[in-house]
């Protein structure tokens, strides 16, 4: 397989002209700087909580997936994933044109969102309701897409300037598409005791159709909170990398290369975090996915 591409945390591969081998890595960054210590376990607890979103969300949008772990016949050859590694972290996937836009619901006023409100009292340059706290739960979920930027940070864009990107019949279908996906997802969460305060989707077109593409519902690509910790005015520790976070902004570190090595209880309360995410979400144990416990047991469900 020739190797096309790896980002933060996915390498990618090509099969053939209408397949790649997406293998989600250990990798972990903070403040848009790849950590040298990976998580163990993390690219599988990604990968798991894709495939179990895609069969919850089967009838909402189809997704690029084919299928899960190594292709047969892979050559898994010097420098390219071999069965261990890859084992409960690939997928087969369909290519797709991938819109340029990031696709993101927020249903709670966190983040980016909230630091606008703050200045200006809008949310991608809609206006909200005065008086809203941080963290305070949306009127409705919102479609807030963004710019895909190739340097430095995306950027916060309203659905007019997504239109202007990607036309309006696409742009209308991406919001309908994410925020039925959204409802979904946040239904099932909350029963399950997770708010989902934000997430974000890659959408892409494949044979003409949108699909939805890359991980779905993840605590890397999502804001997930507690329900039993969350208070509008109050910032809800994350099911992410928020250990990280915290402990890098206590090192005084100043967010450039290269990042302090990470201690190991900084490592495992962060692995920790990802896996009670999956749990909660999926329901299943996390030792059950392939390559996450004693060897020879699990298989994806």
């Amino acid at each position: 397989m020739k190797h096309v591409y790896s980002g933060k945390v996915r390498d990618i591969y090509e099969i053939d002209d209408e397949h790649l081998l997406f293998v989600t890595s250990d990798r972990i960054s903070a403040f848009d700087v790849v950590m040298t210590e990976p998580i163990p376990g993390k690219g599988r607890v990604l990968t798991a909580l894709t495939a179990f979103w895609v069969g919850q969300l089967s009838d909402v949008a189809p997704t690029h997936l084919v299928s899960l772990g190594l292709p047969p016949g892979v050559d898994a050859g010097a420098g390219e994933p071999g069965p261990g590694f890859a084992e409960g972290r690939s997928m087969v996937v369909r290519r797709a044109e991938m819109l340029p836009i990031e696709c993101i619901v927020r249903g709670y006023l966190s983040g980016s969102a909230w630091a606008e409100y703050r200045r200006s009292g809008t949310m991608h340059g809609e206006a909200l309701p005065a008086g809203l706290s941080q963290s305070e739960k949306l009127p409705e979920p919102a479609f807030t897409p963004s710019t895909k930027a190739t340097v430095g940070h995306d950027q916060n864009i309203s659905f007019e300037d997504a239109v202007g990107l990607v036309g309006d019949k696409i742009a209308s279908a991406a919001r309908e598409i994410c925020l039925e996906a959204y409802r979904r997802g946040a239904e099932l969460a909350a029963g399950r005791g997770i708010i989902v305060a934000d997430t974000k989707f890659e959408l892409g077109l494949i044979d003409g159709e949108l699909a939805i593409c890359d991980e779905i519902l993840t605590p890397d690509s999502s804001r997930f909170w507690p329900a039993d910790r969350w208070r509008p005015g109050t910032t809800p520790p994350s099911f992410d990398k928020q250990p990280l976070r915290d402990w890098l902004e206590g090192t005084g570190w100043g967010k450039v290369p290269p990042p302090p090595p990470l201690p190991p209880d900084v490592v495992e309360a962060t692995r920790a975090r990802y896996v009670e995410a999956y749990e909660r979400l999926s329901g299943l144990s996390f030792t059950d996915w392939p390559g996450s416990g004693p060897p020879g047991t699990g298989s994806p469900k």
